[in-house]
């Protein structure tokens, strides 16, 4: 018997009323995000349905499976490049941190065959690496510009003592960079202790033996490390040469 929950009314209930309480909650707090919440639930409600029935397809094939992961790149890119610059466009650069960190690690673990190269086993693991990195790079790209914003006279400084603008760059946003490791640095410290990720639950709740689950996910969770820490030097480097700015920084390159 699946330890998964039922697709039904119940489950509809339950989802409208957390949605619906989380949303009252922030209106009564003055947070100003209760429509935010309401939105997003209907949106991640539709977006993980019609997903859901792509994804039953699109397992059926490999070539399919590869076009899919090829779009949650593209997408990701997308969504970390409108956090740092505020459109997706300019922040096209975006796709080479994401690719560069999950490519190398998804390819060893597949060379390895500890990730059977079986689209049913590729696609989720592919889509927590490309999340991670999609993370780490919006975190690290936003710091990166925020912390050249707010200290741009230590910038300038550096420039004076003969410092070429990128190492300048690099003097200033690579501590504010570095925090964008702390999510997964502290995920991976306290796993098991404070929380079971989804990696963990989703093998136990497919019938998996608990030592199988616990060994997917610490592969994950290196994993993860690997690609973070791609993502966050590409990025910091994109940064500090110019080729990711926003709107206030675009005359520093």
């Amino acid at each position: 018997m699946s330890a998964a929950p039922e697709v039904g009314p119940v489950l509809g209930l339950v989802l409208i009323a957390l949605a619906a309480s989380a949303a009252l909650l922030v209106r009564l707090g003055r947070l100003g995000v209760g429509r935010d919440m309401v939105v997003v639930s209907v949106r991640a409600a539709v977006q993980l349905t019609v997903v859901s029935l792509l994804i039953a397809a699109v397992l059926r094939s490999a070539g399919w499976t590869a076009v899919f992961v090829a779009g949650m790149v593209v997408v990701a890119a997308a969504t970390a490049g409108r956090r740092i610059t505020g459109s997706a466009v300019s922040g096209r650069w975006t796709v080479l941190p994401i690719a560069a960190g999950v490519a190398p690690v998804l390819a060893l673990l597949l060379a390895s065959t500890l990730v059977p190269a079986r689209p049913v086993a590729v696609l989720p693991i592919a889509g927590i690496f490309i999340g991670g990195a999609m993370t780490a790079t919006g975190l690290t790209g936003r710091r990166a510009l925020d912390e050249l914003e707010t200290r741009r006279g230590e910038y300038e400084g550096g420039l004076a003592l003969g410092l070429v603008r990128r190492d300048a760059a690099l003097e200033v946003c690579r501590p504010a960079a570095a925090l964008a490791l702390v999510p997964a640095l502290d995920q991976t410290r306290t796993v098991g202790l404070v929380t079971l990720p989804g990696a963990f639950v989703g093998v136990l709740l497919g019938g998996a033996d608990p030592v199988e689950a616990g060994a997917i996910q610490l592969l994950v969770l290196i994993g993860l490390l690997a690609i973070e820490s791609i993502a966050v030097l590409i990025t910091l480097e994109l940064v500090a040469t110019g080729r990711l700015h926003g709107t206030t920084s675009k005359g520093r390159s």
